[in-house]
């Protein structure tokens, strides 16, 4: 199971937007992507969010890890 996501694994979305991975849906807000533009290999917890037990997953993105990201020379 997947527990965190980078933007690169993420495609590099540049929208807002629900998209399909192996591991099932994932909602992608502004506010997350203002977060990567910023610092592109931060690392995003995954957030399982309630569905109908036939459906796909659903996740959020949570809290962010900025460990060995340019966190240490913002821009």
């Amino acid at each position: 199971m997947v527990n965190k996501i980078t933007w690169q694994k993420a495609g590099r979305v540049t929208k807002p937007g629900r998209y399909m991975f192996t591991f099932g849906w994932l909602t992608v807000t502004a506010d997350d992507l203002a977060v990567w533009e910023v610092y592109p290999e931060a690392s995003f917890t995954l957030v399982e969010v309630a569905t109908d037990s036939d459906a796909p997953d659903e996740f959020r993105l949570g809290t962010f890890d900025l460990v060995g990201s340019s966190a240490d020379h913002p821009p």
